[in-house]
């Protein structure tokens, strides 16, 4: 054999190689980067979640208006045991126009500066000021209009929502984000219809990572029909959800090895929440998802590219839980919760299309964009994973300066459902991924002003490689919100 040849070929090989790590580093990059995003907004959508509560919908006025601003402090681990400090600055802003009940208009613009300590930006970008519409929707009420017309409300409610809005679909598995599109309420004695047609905003962070714009141009399109019927106080649903990817076609240079993405998927569920007896509630839900998606584009054995194949996606979830309200005076609350979704051996990495299924192969790696708690410190992604959280929350001093202080916590025990398939992060074939105790504390000191404090620490399990169990991930978060 020529040994010029030889040689080119070894070195392309070497190339080869050399390309590929740099990819899985920076996949490890991004892969940090979408956790601590993720973290952050489930944060934010928390601390939203109390000034809305704050403020039923019986006490708004015609015209509402008002905001508040959050000055927070983080200090995370990432999967490679470097420490990141991150100040953020927010400022939230609303506005709500309501018309007789009927007709309603609202809008919610969010900011955020985000200063992270010099070198600790997980996804290399500098400090930034990011700002964005947050929700901006009209929506109406029929029942609320007949009524003001005729008098007595009607047998029928249509409630119809149009705009910029927050999905949250099911039990959350599938998808839990903020959409543009319209969705609808029909309620009647008998039967609940809710109907959805939306696409994900572009800020979405998406479960695929290896796209390039992963984090800030994110378009997938759902489409779903949901149908409940109320058994006494008990509430069985079904419903359909199709997604459809209308991300931008990545440039085929993008990559060292040319890598086209698609990835169209449907999810077909079944659930059931409600009451039991007077001090339990729960919530059950299995999901299937199918659909047709795109293979991975080289060898994982050779890093050699490969042809991409449009093979099916195969995949299921499930999410069961419970909690105990004791209906004491310090509305105290005590829960547990079982999450299993499956998984692919044949995948390098769970959720993304560069290192993802083998071409011509079914892919049984679950990937949505719902977003269930997963601590704070390990924030993995739904995929290929078994969780057990056990929680408790209470007020323990209900009286005096401290009757709005709230303490809480979780424990939660991470395993991977395929012990030979990937999660998020770089794994062994053994099944246990580790534990993860987080403490919480939420405190109202005025009617303007609350205190967050949030810590978690995550425990490796034999999972995680040689050498890294003797590292813990520690995730601290402090904020101060001030309403005005």
């Amino acid at each position: 054999m020529n040994p010029i040849v030889t040689n080119q070929r070894q070195i392309r090989f070497g190339i080869m190689m050399i390309a590929c790590a740099v990819t899985c580093h920076t996949s490890l990059a991004q892969d940090s980067a979408l956790r601590v995003d993720r973290t952050i907004d489930q944060l934010q959508r928390q601390t939203q979640t109390q000034i809305d509560t704050e403020l039923p919908l019986s006490q708004r006025a015609l015209f509402d208006y008002g905001g508040y601003s959050t000055y927070s402090y983080l200090s995370f681990d990432d999967a490679a045991h470097n420490n990141h400090g991150l100040n953020n600055f927010e400022m939230v802003g609303y506005a709500r126009l309501n018309l007789d009940g009927a007709n309603e208009f609202y809008v919610r613009g969010r900011a955020n500066y985000l200063d992270y300590n010099p070198g600790d930006e997980p996804d290399g970008q500098p400090n930034h000021l990011d700002g964005r519409v947050e929700e901006a929707w009209y929506r109406f009420d029929l029942a609320n209009y007949e009524t003001l017309r005729n008098g007595p409300k009607p047998a029928m409610d249509v409630d119809v929502k149009a705009g910029r809005q927050f999905a949250a679909w099911g039990i959350g598995l599938t998808l839990d984000q903020y959409v543009d599109g319209i969705s609808a309420q029909i309620k009647s004695n008998k039967v609940d219809l809710d109907l959805l047609a939306c696409v994900t905003i572009r800020q979405t962070i998406d479960f695929d990572t290896s796209r390039s714009d992963f984090d800030e141009s994110t378009e997938r399109g759902f489409y779903g029909a949901k149908l409940t019927v109320p058994v006494g106080r008990q509430n069985p649903y079904a419903y359909i959800l199709v997604e459809q990817d209308y991300n931008r076609a990545e440039p085929l240079d993008a990559h060292v090895i040319p890598t086209r993405y698609r990835y169209n998927s449907y999810y077909g569920g079944v659930g059931m929440n409600g009451p039991i007896l007077d001090q339990f509630t729960y919530g059950a839900e299995f999901c299937f998802e199918g659909g047709r998606g795109l293979s991975n584009s080289y060898d994982p054995a050779t890093s050699a590219p490969v042809n991409q194949t449009d093979d099916p996606i195969e995949a299921c979830a499930l999410d069961a839980r419970i909690d105990y309200l004791p209906g004491d005076s310090r509305h105290s609350r005590v829960g547990i919760e079982g999450i299993i979704t499956s998984g692919d051996r044949d995948r390098t990495t769970t959720s993304a299309t560069f290192g993802g299924n083998r071409p011509h192969s079914g892919d049984h790696a679950f990937n949505a964009l719902g977003d269930s708690y997963t601590g704070l410190a390990f924030a993995a992604s739904l995929s290929n994973l078994m969780l057990v959280r056990l929680s408790a929350s209470t007020y323990p001093m209900p009286q005096g300066m401290f009757g709005e202080f709230q303490l809480g916590g979780d424990v939660m025990f991470f395993g991977k459902t395929e012990t030979h398939a990937p999660i998020d992060e770089t794994t062994t074939n053994s099944r246990y991924l580790g534990f993860e105790p987080d403490i919480f504390v939420n405190w109202r000191l005025t009617d303007d002003v609350t205190f967050t404090g949030k810590y978690g620490l995550f425990f490796p399990g034999s999972a995680i490689p040689d050498g890294q169990p003797n590292f813990v991930r520690q995730f601290l978060y402090a904020g101060v919100t001030y309403a005005f």
